[in-house]
């Protein structure tokens, strides 16, 4: 069994700990040391120099979608992709994570059922790629999610799966679960055309959610919920959902609820944030930009009282959308964390590590530099303790290990235009004859 030493390194653990002078001595796949003082020249092993270095627990990304290739709209996501070239896609996508220095993510819902197989094409090292946890469908019901009426009434579209009766909820998540899920994921929340209330509507009963959750369960498997409003958030987490993804728009009486059962959040800012932001580089609507903005100002006091209590706050960036692309934002939620909900840097570095490795699935057995946890580690030139925002920079990222092994962060050859995979437009507006005639 191979053996490797980390020496001259100074330490991020994950925990929240002040960052330590240590080496690191990795076995196979797993740490099997973590000594304060130096070790003996005569321990057997290959030894590598991590002076003027941070060494940390690699990045984990609880909400990345990985077969979406950055798509820009779901008109382009539910009829512009196929299953074979997009799974081939990810397999490349993936490597992106890798030269950001994510270490592991998990995967909400895919399209098609390519995400399941992609995970087991990274497992089998037939891809390289990180740890990869995956759902299948997303589950919805006929409201829809917020594609709105592009969602059809039954079956399947793009990553939706519309499931109406108690008997189609049962048989969709035993499928799932037969196909090898290691999530299930609920679209708790949709947009109607005429909406009136803020955030979205509820689109599930209690009823159909603890139906979700008890089948799940019963074979073994969590489930997540996407909840963007006060009653969703409730009502999973009375149903039994093991993680809420988004969870905006809570008020004082579901904050106490989600407090009392410790259930876990995935914010997932980077998204509005980067629209918020920068939205205004790639033509986004001025309006949504403002909304996206109050959004996270209203949802920060909230999830930091819900952190400050004990509920585990997760790191997802949400990539795989033209604002999210692969590889570029998943330090991004880290900095939202310190800007806007108030956490120390090392807080928001336990966010996305430690705390995803503990509960996104993982079982605890990544996120953190310590004697038994595989070796999931990344070496940042740099002090991320002071500014998570270093972690943006990929040219401070000098290596990247998962199980032990050093992977490959050499960036992926320019790629060429796919005939059809893109949707185009004639024009970004009306041609009216106004606009000639000035």
């Amino acid at each position: 069994m191979s053996v490797k030493i980390v020496e001259h390194a100074t330490i991020i653990d994950g925990t929240g700990r002040d960052p330590y002078p240590a080496t690191i001595t990795i076995t196979g796949d797993r740490i099997s040391a973590v000594d304060e003082q130096a070790v003996s020249d005569n321990v057997n092993g290959t030894r590598l120099d991590a002076s003027g270095l941070t060494l940390m627990p690699g990045l984990i990304d609880a909400h990345c979608h990985m077969t979406f290739d950055e798509s820009s709209s779901n008109d382009e996501l539910f009829f512009h992709r196929r299953e074979a070239l997009a799974a081939i896609i990810a397999g490349q996508n993936v490597k992106k994570l890798l030269q950001a220095g994510v270490t592991a993510f998990v995967d909400p819902d895919c399209i098609f059922d390519i995400g399941v197989d992609l995970r087991d094409a990274i497992e089998a090292n037939v891809i390289p790629g990180p740890r990869m946890l995956s759902g299948g469908n997303a589950l919805l019901t006929s409201v829809g999610g917020t594609a709105g009426r592009l969602i059809p009434d039954a079956g399947l579209r793009g990553y939706a799966k519309v499931v109406s009766t108690p008997d189609e909820i049962r048989t969709e998540v035993r499928r799932q679960i037969k196909m090898g899920v290691d999530w299930i994921k609920v679209h708790v929340t949709g947009l109607l055309p005429r909406q009136k209330m803020k955030g979205e509507i509820q689109a599930w009963s209690l009823d159909e959610l603890k139906l979700v959750c008890d089948t799940a369960h019963e074979l073994g498997v969590p489930v997540m919920g996407h909840c963007r409003d006060a009653n969703s958030i409730r009502d999973s987490v009375i149903a039994g959902m093991d993680m809420l993804l988004h969870a905006n728009f809570m008020d004082e009486p579901t904050l106490d609820l989600v407090i009392d059962k410790k259930v876990p959040i995935t914010p997932t800012f980077t998204f509005q944030a980067n629209l918020a932001d920068h939205g205004h580089t790639v033509g986004a609507d001025e309006n949504l930009r403002e909304i996206f903005r109050r959004e996270i100002e209203e949802s920060a006091e909230l999830i930091h009282k819900a952190n400050k209590n004990g509920v585990p706050i997760l790191c997802g960036s949400e990539s795989g959308f033209s604002l999210t692309p692969y590889g570029e934002w998943h330090y991004r939620e880290l900095e939202v964390f310190v800007k806007e909900l108030g956490f120390s840097p090392l807080e928001a570095i336990s966010a996305a590590t430690m705390q995803c490795g503990n509960h996104a699935g993982f079982d605890g057995e990544t996120g953190s530099i310590a004697v038994g946890k595989l070796a999931d580690f990344i070496l940042v030139d740099g002090n991320p303790a002071a500014d998570v925002t270093i972690l943006g920079d990929k040219s401070r990222i000098k290596s990247v290990y998962v199980g032990g092994e050093l992977m490959n962060t050499e960036p992926l050859p320019p790629r060429k235009p796919i005939s059809g995979w893109r949707t185009s437009q004639y024009s970004s507006s009306i041609l009216t004859k106004d606009k000639i005639d000035g």
